[in-house]
């Protein structure tokens, strides 16, 4: 039963005639997982604790970064090193005491989604990576929980519920990730800082419909925005009959490595990684490297490693013959992933001493330089 308190607190849901109390309650007794505490997270914690979602699991790993603060909005400058989830947490229960803030201070994995997810009504995506998605997406067909998924690229986002009311999955419309580094992350292309509420506000309206049952679900569709133009489309999605997880015969039955199946290397091959330290020390000795950063040019103005070549990654493959194949060649980007690829295709080349910066620039700001600007 709702409070005296609370009856006050949601008196303009109570004013909606397909909503009233029932659907508050409803709510109340709801227990919803945020999966990602980041540009979609954010709003979309502020929104479901303010709507009075019972229970509001909150799961992600990371701390706050300065960087983060252009868009997630559940955080300040004094939140800058300590865990998301914890933070989000504490901000949420301030905003509305008679919610239920559960964070889960870690990275959502095979071993540990099921029994997590199992916990909950519903999921909401505010992941920003494909292993994730993949998981959360089977996590929550092998529990029979609703995905509501969203995701956010520089001016663009799209929005959908997954495996509800007999609906496809996100499988269904995505059956294989794209190659690794073929998709730039927001850190790389960049995202408009507002981009991430519209998102998630469609997702936390979608949540509360599927808790409350009123109104048509996106399950079936998908809802792609452009903020650019002010546009949406919308897109007819099937079930597909031969998905792997929640087709008619499926042959996924349990969680899988997603790293592996999105073509991420578990060590990114450690003996061609280099730490900042090493590297460091080598310069410092005289050795004759050569130090190429493949990252795009606004992130070069930003910072960059003194002496260091630029070479964004896409025009890499063509400048491959400017390098002899007895040079030391190391290669960094932001956080390492879009380096290695540049490592890798030197390897493939039959280059023998080539490198990958591990962590990138921000583990040689971290390590080496921390007066360096981090993004």
């Amino acid at each position: 039963m709702l409070t005296s308190a609370e009856l006050s607190r949601y008196s303009r849901h109570l004013s909606l005639p397909e909503f009233g109390r029932s659907g508050q309650e409803r709510l109340r007794a709801s227990r919803v997982l945020i999966v990602g505490a980041g540009g979609l997270g954010s709003p979309l914690g502020l929104y479901l604790a303010a709507a009075g979602v019972g229970v509001l699991g909150i799961v992600d790993g990371d701390v706050v970064e300065e960087s983060n603060l252009q868009r997630q909005v559940l955080y300040t400058v004094n939140d800058i090193g300590h865990s998301k989830a914890e933070r989000a947490a504490a901000r949420l229960s301030a905003l509305n005491p008679h919610v239920d803030i559960r964070p889960y201070a870690m990275t959502l994995s095979s071993e540990n989604a099921l029994a997590l997810i199992n916990d909950y009504d519903l999921v909401i995506d505010g992941t920003d990576n494909f292993p994730t998605r993949y998981l959360t997406n089977d996590a929550c067909v092998l529990t029979g929980k609703p995905n509501v998924y969203g995701s956010i690229f520089q001016f663009e986002g799209q929005a959908s519920v997954f495996h509800h009311d007999g609906g496809p999955c996100y499988r269904c419309l995505f059956p294989e990730p794209p190659p690794p580094g073929m998709v730039p992350s927001c850190a790389e292309g960049g995202v408009l800082g507002v981009l991430p509420a519209m998102i998630a506000s469609i997702q936390a309206t979608e949540a509360i419909k599927i808790i409350t049952g009123i109104g048509d679900t996106l399950s079936g569709r998908l809802l792609q925005y452009n903020a650019l133009s002010m546009s949406f489309e919308e897109l007819r999605l099937r079930r597909d009959s031969q998905c792997p997880v929640c087709g008619d015969l499926p042959s996924i039955r349990a969680l899988i490595d997603y790293d592996a199946f999105c073509g991420i290397p578990k060590n990114l091959m450690q003996e061609s990684n280099i730490s900042p330290e090493a590297l460091h020390a080598r310069l410092q000795q005289g050795e004759n490297l050569t130090l190429i950063d493949v990252r795009e040019h606004y992130e070069r103005e930003i910072c960059a490693i003194a002496g260091s070549l630029h070479i964004p990654l896409q025009t890499l493959p063509a400048r491959i013959n400017e390098f002899a194949k007895e040079q030391t060649l190391v290669f960094y980007c932001k956080s390492g992933g879009r380096s290695a690829s540049a490592r890798d295709l030197f390897n493939d080349a039959d280059f023998k001493r080539v490198y990958n910066l591990s962590g990138g620039i921000l583990a040689w700001a971290a390590k080496v330089d921390p007066d360096m600007p981090r993004y």
